[in-house]
């Protein structure tokens, strides 16, 4: 894996130290098998977080919030199984973009959905995605290591420097940005379609 370094760097939001390691070592205890660790890590959180879009603080990626309050979206999901793997030395990256509805021909999606994937050298790029598997427990095994073909994805990474940007490196990256004077734009207003094709 060339730029190794960069996958087990965390961001500002995506921590991999303090809490965020000492539950990461408390749950894969002396294995070392990476890919154990990541399964035992997955197992983890998809035991023990809840997809819950209430209050403040979720959707953010926050490790922090999620390690604590125990509840988020699949951004929150993904960003505490990546500090995790990264504490353990597992290269981990966040990848967004959106799930395309499965059960009519055409529509409106609703809004974005986020993953994960980590490395293990002689295996490559091997994707999770926690919070469906919470949604949907009989999927638990497919999603480690498999996702459904019904996604698409569109950026990968956090903290993203956009080209002549003037405000701060985006948190996340996938909805369109704007600037007015140097200034983030945030009415930005945007629809997501899908058709079938024959």
């Amino acid at each position: 894996l060339e730029n190794k370094e960069q996958f087990l760097t965390p961001s500002s939001m995506m921590k991999s130290d303090g809490p965020i390691a000492t539950e990461a070592r408390s749950v894969v205890g002396t294995t070392e098998d990476p890919l154990l660790q990541a399964r035992m890590l997955y197992d983890h959180i998809v035991n023990t977080v809840e997809y819950d879009k209430s209050g403040e603080g979720w959707g953010r990626g926050d490790t922090d919030y999620a390690c604590d309050v125990r509840k988020g979206n699949c951004t929150d999901f993904h960003s505490l199984f990546i500090g995790e793997a990264m504490s353990l030395g597992v290269p981990s990256r966040f990848l967004m973009g959106f799930s395309v509805p499965h059960d009519a021909p055409e529509g409106t999606i609703g809004g974005y959905h986020c993953w994960a994937e980590f490395y293990i050298d002689g295996k490559g790029w091997i994707p999770v995605d926690a919070s469906e598997a919470f949604k949907d427990q009989t999927r638990r095994d497919e999603l480690f290591g498999g996702l459904d073909e019904n996604r698409v994805q569109f950026t990968m990474g956090r903290d993203i420097p956009l080209p002549e940007m003037q405000g701060a490196p985006l948190n996340y990256s996938i909805y369109p940005y704007a600037e007015v004077g140097g200034q983030p734009h945030g009415a930005v207003q945007t629809r997501f379609q899908y058709r079938d094709l024959n």
